[in-house]
């Protein structure tokens, strides 16, 4: 599956505009439940008025609420951006850690979150599952977990550790561009002949 879905998606990169970990950590918190192309038309502003962890956490609350409108949530997205921002000037030198103890310590920041900074800045281990990282896990009989940290730890043991950043991030494109939720494309798909849920979209687990 890394060896087709890698060729499939060769040069792959996180599709979150961001030139610093500061950056990519503020858009992934607002990327919740948004898109990644809403999220790239607000930060540039975003990032222009506040370009520092520290700028941010002096921000109005109001003012980021404004910035972030679009992404939806915007009040608990600004509460959250800026709690991050000001934990980080509190307890990390307005850096951003690279451990996920600490990430996960940050208002707004999960497993999920902390994993996608950790692998794309860090190029430390780290397997970010959202919506479809789950879906396309369980049709290709991976797991039958649905809590995303289950399957996370679920897959963690399938996959190396220098490899799991690259994965979520094969499985994340796949799963927008061949595999949605409804109508997989399993006809144009590289793992339909070695996928369970192929022709279904639904998955028929194999695995004792």
């Amino acid at each position: 599956m890394l060896e087709r879905l890698g060729q499939e998606y060769l040069g792959a990169e996180c599709e979150l505009l961001h030139d610093s970990a500061f950056q990519l950590l503020t858009a992934t918190i607002l990327s919740a439940q948004c898109t990644d192309v809403m999220v790239n038309s607000v930060t540039p502003a975003l990032f222009a008025r506040f370009p520092t962890a520290e700028d941010l956490a002096a921000a109005d609350p109001e003012e980021v609420e404004r910035l972030v409108h679009s992404t939806g949530f915007y009040r608990q997205k600004a509460k959250n951006i800026v709690g991050m921002a000001q934990d980080l000037v509190e307890h990390h030198a307005g850096e951003v850690p690279t451990e996920l103890a600490d990430l996960v310590k940050l208002p707004g920041v999960g497993r999920k979150t902390g994993n996608v900074v950790r692998s794309v800045v860090f190029k430390l281990p780290g397997l970010p599952v959202d919506t479809h990282v789950g879906r396309l896990a369980r049709r290709l009989d991976l797991t039958r977990e649905e809590d995303p940290v289950k399957v996370e730890l679920e897959l963690n043991r399938l996959i190396p550790p220098d490899l799991r950043g690259d994965f979520s991030l094969f499985l994340i494109l796949h799963g927008r561009r061949v595999c949605p939720s409804r109508k997989p494309r399993c006809a144009d798909c590289v793992l339909s002949d070695i996928c369970p849920a192929a022709g279904t979209g639904e998955p028929r687990f194999t695995r004792k």
